[in-house]
């Protein structure tokens, strides 16, 4: 053997040592378990980001649905009753992919609409023709109570990515979807908005820019020559939920000073991405 392997070998066997060492303390606890993770995170035998998914993977044994889920007041959701004119327009503006039905009631879930069914309908003119009610897909319905790790299996087992979520009357509550739960192991998954960590601002267009809400205000000011007080709010998003009023959902927008704000992305908690341009003088 020559001598490097016998450095590398013996180099392996010292991490094998190493995470038997961490592991020999038979951890009677999750409390335990996150413990010896970290020490193997500070020894360097686990990276930041495998620790953050292994704290992820074990947070969401402890999560319920109903502290993720999209509220009710903020989805959309569509009559089966509706005509293309009228359900169209909120499923381009919305940008989402799945959709609530309706029937009678609008706490009276039907299914599920894809709007990936409407483009072969669309395309040969068929659309105006046929009813949302043959559209629509079997909904799943789960209890704001379910465990996240449960609800995630069921997901991957019936292979859907979205639930209605109900109350203990049967109603409609909110939703929940596979990406909410695997950004919680996981951490944010980026969408057609997201860039760069490296970057607060970026500007899109000659007049617009995609500013993420957590820009620091004096940051913001020095950009876009503004003077927001710096005193009252940290970040930019503190500024527009402020205007809001309350947590906006995507698309929404506000006219604060001389700049037209839109929100890109958002979720049930916190504003997350901004649309920025000037307002146009009429």
């Amino acid at each position: 053997m020559s001598d490097d392997q016998s450095r590398n070998g013996a180099s392996g066997r010292s991490l094998l040592d190493k995470l038997a060492h961490f592991l020999s303390g038979e951890p009677q606890s999750q409390a335990d378990v996150l413990e010896i993770l970290s020490n193997a995170h500070r020894s360097g035998l686990v990276e930041s980001e495998a620790l953050g998914i292994f704290q992820g993977a074990m947070q969401v044994t402890e999560m319920q649905v109903r502290e993720i889920m999209v509220p009710r007041p903020q989805c959309i959701v569509i009559s089966a009753n509706a005509r293309p004119e009228e359900y169209l327009p909120p499923i381009i503006e919305s940008a989402h992919s799945r959709f609530p039905v309706y029937g009678d009631t609008a706490d009276d879930i039907i299914g599920i609409l894809l709007a990936k069914d409407l483009l072969d309908l669309a395309y040969k003119g068929k659309l105006e023709k046929t009813p949302l009610k043959d559209l629509i897909r079997p909904a799943t319905l789960v209890p704001e109570s379910k465990r996240l790790n449960v609800l995630l299996r069921e997901f991957r087992q019936t292979r859907t990515h979205m639930a209605i979520v109900v109350n203990e009357y049967g109603k409609m509550s909110g939703l929940v979807t596979i990406e909410d739960v695997l950004e919680q192991i996981v951490g944010e998954i980026d969408d057609e908005h997201d860039f760069d960590d490296d970057y607060m601002i970026k500007q899109t267009s000659n007049q617009e820019f995609m500013v993420k809400a957590v820009t620091p205000i004096d940051e913001f000011n020095e950009h876009f020559a503004t003077k927001f007080n710096e005193d009252e709010y940290d970040t930019i998003g503190g500024i527009v939920l402020s205007h809001f009023g309350h947590l906006p959902k995507r698309d929404e927008s506000v006219n604060i000073g001389k700049y037209h704000f839109t929100v890109l992305n958002a979720d049930n908690r916190a504003i997350r991405l901004l649309k920025v341009s000037p307002i146009q003088q009429q």
